[in-house]
């Protein structure tokens, strides 16, 4: 098939997510909709929402939202596996039927706006994934910041896999790079060193840190 038909499945782990649920599906639907009506990806593209073992009505959300649009599908977790664990079978599933898979948080930290730009690289340009990291952490608490970087240092100076600094889990990827990262068998799953080490052409995009849309963070 010619590289504009080809599926894209955005893959979105939750975890308690109900309050900012109803935003991220709308923005999401804007950028996919706006991508399949301008023949850039096939009309069989997806927005896959993992529950991951979720207390409040996150699930009960993505049910109706599925049944109110095709173009949402859900998996639901049997309990809580933790957002880089959740991520495997949101991808095992969607792999099934994409071509192109996208990895992203439901927070609206990683902004759905770059998801034009970042199709565009992948399709024009000879890499197989293209990756986000964060230029600055404006907004974020000074003691998490100052953790945060000296975990980049700790683990660059210990591991041969670079992990960049700031790098985010929203990514897009081909068909090829995903294979590899599900065939990875680790349980405890920590997918920036998983997508380092897999290897692959990888161009990152960077952009200022955004705050949460709503509810609370899940990271300790």
């Amino acid at each position: 098939r010619m590289f504009m038909s080809k599926t894209l499945y955005i893959v979105v782990p939750c975890y308690n997510e109900q309050e900012v649920l109803p935003e991220t599906a709308k923005r999401l639907l804007e950028k996919l909709q706006s991508l399949v009506l301008k023949n850039k990806i096939a009309d069989n593209s997806r927005i896959m929402f993992v529950n991951d073992g979720s207390k409040d009505q996150t699930w009960s959300m993505i049910k109706g939202l599925c049944e109110e649009n095709s173009v949402f599908a859900g998996v639901n977790l049997s309990r809580n596996r933790g957002h880089q664990n959740a991520l495997l079978p949101g991808m095992a599933s969607a792999v099934k039927y994409a071509d192109m898979i996208v990895t992203m948080d439901a927070d609206l930290q990683d902004p759905p706006s770059l998801l034009p730009e970042m199709y565009r690289i992948l399709k024009e340009e000879p890499y197989d994934s293209v990756a986000t990291r964060r230029s600055t952490r404006k907004g974020e608490p000074k003691i998490r910041s100052f953790l945060s970087k000296e975990f980049y240092n700790v683990i660059n100076k210990i591991s041969k896999t670079e992990i960049v600094s700031g790098a985010r889990d929203y990514r897009l990827m081909n068909r090829k790079m995903v294979d590899a990262v599900l065939e990875m068998s680790e349980y405890n799953r920590f997918s920036k060193g998983i997508f380092g080490w897999v290897g692959f052409r990888t161009k990152w995009l960077e952009y200022e840190n955004v705050e949460r849309a709503k509810g609370e963070t899940k990271w300790n």
